[in-house]
């Protein structure tokens, strides 16, 4: 497909006009990483350090490959001095990951003049990245959040609740319940009524899609001795830290 053989004749001591074209190379093709990462990524925050990283990444691993060459004093001596940096950035996303890994191999294949392996390896990648986009693996927009809600003691209908949280929810779990020995009900200042107990519940819920978060707040409503329901939700992907 390409022929760099005549760019390659001292690979000890490349030309100018051969590091050129890695650097430019390892440029264009984590920019296409980049694009892949943008258009099959369905959360809406995008990080913009995280996406210029990518393709830094990819130019920085050529240049040092270049640096190193055949040379094993040099691969120990750069081994010595990048031991010296401390990298404390953590990825969370193993989506992430792979993709700073993806951009970093093809660095590296830039940078040992295997441009043929980079451009194919790099074309493969992203065109895996958006068949996976198109399958149901990449379809999970499940809402997830928290449910908060009061459940008067003497009034309140717990096994209604949970029988509504069987239905209206995919998944939920109580992550929090906190018993009120006494309580009371204060409007405009003044005391309106007194109830002998309230138990403060919250779950972490998950929802199919966002019109059932009505449904769930009304039913709860309905129950005698409920009150005070809220509910916060998020997209699962927008959780997920870097």
């Amino acid at each position: 497909m390409f022929d760099f053989s005549s760019l390659m004749n001292n690979s000890e001591d490349p030309s100018v006009y051969l590091i050129l074209l890695t650097v430019l190379f390892s440029f264009f093709l984590s920019g296409l990483i980049v694009f892949t990462y943008d258009k099959t990524t369905r959360g809406t925050v995008r990080p913009d350090n995280f996406l210029q990283a990518l393709v830094l990444i990819s130019i920085v691993a050529s240049t040092v490959i270049q640096a190193i060459g055949d040379s094993l004093a040099r691969g120990l001596g750069m081994l010595g001095a990048l031991s010296i940096i401390r990298f404390r950035t953590t990825l969370r996303n193993p989506r992430n990951m792979v993709f700073m890994f993806s951009s970093l191999a093809t660095g590296i294949a830039c940078g040992v003049y295997g441009f043929e392996i980079a451009f194919i390896g790099t074309i493969g990648f992203c065109l895996t990245a958006f068949i996976l986009y198109l399958t149901p693996f990449s379809k999970n927009q499940d809402l997830i959040g928290v449910l908060k809600l009061d459940i008067d003691r003497s009034t309140g209908d717990e096994r209604r609740v949970h029988d509504i949280l069987k239905e209206k929810c995919k998944v939920y779990t109580l992550t929090r319940y906190t018993v009120f020995n006494k309580w009371e009900k204060k409007v405009a200042g003044e005391v309106s009524h007194k109830k002998d107990g309230l138990i403060s519940y919250e779950y972490s819920v998950g929802l199919y899609k966002e019109s059932d978060s009505w449904d769930l707040t009304d039913a709860l409503y309905e129950v005698i001795g409920v009150d005070n329901v809220r509910l916060v939700l998020k997209q699962k992907d927008e959780l997920e830290d870097l």
